[in-house]
């Protein structure tokens, strides 16, 4: 990535139909906010290894390191001086009650038939118990619950010893949904759950009893976050990824913040902004060094419109289907056979079988109704093709149609065409009796369930040789009428 003084904020929508990998596009941005650290101390190695860790695994995790160590039985003042219940303490910023925050977690994930454990909110899964002597141990049926615990333990170390590089990741990937809100994306008030110890007068062991309460906080939301981790490290440039970003709400999403994340609002800029925000009332401005960038599907149309003030704070680039992707699968697996015969009878082009399609797609249904490239771009061979056409073309063009039997058989070239060899059957044809549903059942127990549901739905059937990958449907020339 360039210095972040060289570039100017970024935000980006990519748009376009289903299948024109919008999607892949953000994960191979977010490699471009990967960077790879040749050195780091082993302070931030194990900041990093707790970061998004809660107490619970942390807990696990010293347990795991004494067993490591050949130690099963650990006492509480053994694990609130460990240095990784020390160095989560310092992440929160906590220095009172350390042993409260120990004997919760220990107490609540005891096992309700604990002989030594008296405890009443426990949680459903157990994985701690003590001994008559007061000592914890993990319980047995939890090891294989902390599996990748143990891996990033194993890993940690491992780091120690040989001063690997290190990724830093300086990005956050989310996925927009009708439910998303702003309390999700900037802040929002959450509950929390708090411990008090209670401390008994016995004269052997002071006998602790944890309750737990539940109170509300004002918590930090995936944007929020980032911002925050970017405002620290300004020599890095840090990325928001949006995924379905019309899936939401978007103005309600953004909030307040919408005004900020024009490059000329940013902080630092010559027009820069800040404004208080709605819970927490505390002054806020987006950094320079965020760059933002969604995808958007244009093709369902009950997706929420974006308005004309998100609109221009982002630009927007059209990704649309890119059949030059696609290869040519031999049908007959003559591997000597040269992809240069592509127009002989054993090959089908998928290129052009999906320009083919798209060009009759946007001849009748406009351009948002045409297929991506992702749909075939996994396709090596005839059965793989007929298994996308039957369980992901098909019926997504029978969803744009309506089912309508002669835009499906337009489509796909069915016109004319004898019925043998037509991928679309109208199930209301005299030529073309209405099956027994419980025979066919039965017959294609093992297609996808959609194609059961659809094959007596909305006047048209899949034709039952391409369902069977036989008859004229195992050869190339039906599909080549599609180009």
């Amino acid at each position: 990535m360039n210095d972040v003084s060289i570039n100017s904020p970024t935000n980006i929508i990519y748009t376009g139909v289903a299948g024109t990998g919008k999607t892949y596009r953000l994960l191979q941005i977010a490699k471009q906010y990967t960077y790879h650290l040749p050195m780091i101390d082993s302070n931030e190695l194990l900041s990093q290894l707790l970061y998004e860790l809660s107490w619970r695994d942390v807990v696990c995790l010293i347990f795991l390191d004494f067993k490591a160590q050949h130690k099963d039985l650990v006492k509480v003042p053994e694990i609130v001086n460990h240095e990784f219940f020390i160095a989560k303490a310092m992440q929160n910023e906590r220095e009172k009650n350390l042993s409260n925050t120990a004997w919760s977690v220990l107490q609540m994930h005891s096992p309700a038939n604990s002989k030594t454990v008296t405890y009443k909110n426990r949680a459903n899964q157990a994985y701690f118990d003590k001994d008559e002597s007061g000592a914890w141990h993990l319980l047995p049926d939890s090891v294989s619950l902390l599996i990748g615990l143990s891996q990033q333990l194993a890993e940690f170390r491992q780091a120690l010893q040989d001063n690997q590089a290190v990724q830093k990741q300086c990005y956050s990937m989310v996925s927009f949904h009708q439910a998303y809100g702003y309390e999700e994306f900037v802040e929002g008030i959450r509950p929390v759950i708090s411990a008090n110890e209670h401390s008994g007068q016995g004269a052997q062991n002071s006998h602790q009893e944890v309750s737990n309460q539940m109170r509300y906080e004002i918590q930090d939301g995936a944007f929020l976050k980032l911002c925050q981790r970017a405002a620290n490290d300004p020599e890095h440039r840090y990325a928001m990824l949006i995924d379905e970003i019309n899936r939401a709400n978007v103005s309600r999403v953004f909030g307040e913040l919408l005004s900020l994340i024009e490059a000329d609002k940013r902080n630092g800029q010559a027009n820069a902004m800040q404004v208080n925000l709605a819970y927490s009332g505390r002054s806020f401005s987006v950094p320079a060094n965020v760059d933002i960038y969604a995808t958007m599907n244009t093709q369902d149309h009950s997706l929420a419109p974006l308005d004309m003030a998100l609109r221009r704070r982002f630009r927007f680039i059209d990704c649309s289907p890119q059949p030059e992707l696609l290869q040519v699968i031999n049908v007959f697996n003559h591997s000597s056979k040269s992809l240069e015969d592509d127009k002989s009878s054993e090959t089908i082009d998928l290129a052009k079988l999906l320009s083919g399609l798209n060009y009759r797609i946007i001849q009748t249904l406009g351009q948002e109704a045409q297929l991506g490239h992702a749909f075939l771009f996994s396709v090596s061979n005839l059965a793989q093709l007929q298994t996308v056409l039957v369980e992901q073309i098909i019926p997504q063009l029978a969803q744009a149609t309506g089912g309508q039997v002669a835009l499906l058989q337009y489509l796909f070239n069915d016109e004319q065409q004898p019925t043998a060899v037509q991928f679309i059957h109208d199930s209301r044809s005299n030529l073309y009796p209405q099956p027994d549903m419980a025979n066919q059942s039965s017959m294609f127990a093992g297609q996808n369930a959609f194609v059961g549901s659809t094959m007596g739905n909305a006047g048209y059937i899949i034709n039952p040789d391409l369902l069977a990958q036989t008859g004229e449907f195992a050869k190339p020339h039906v599909y080549q009428r599609l180009y």
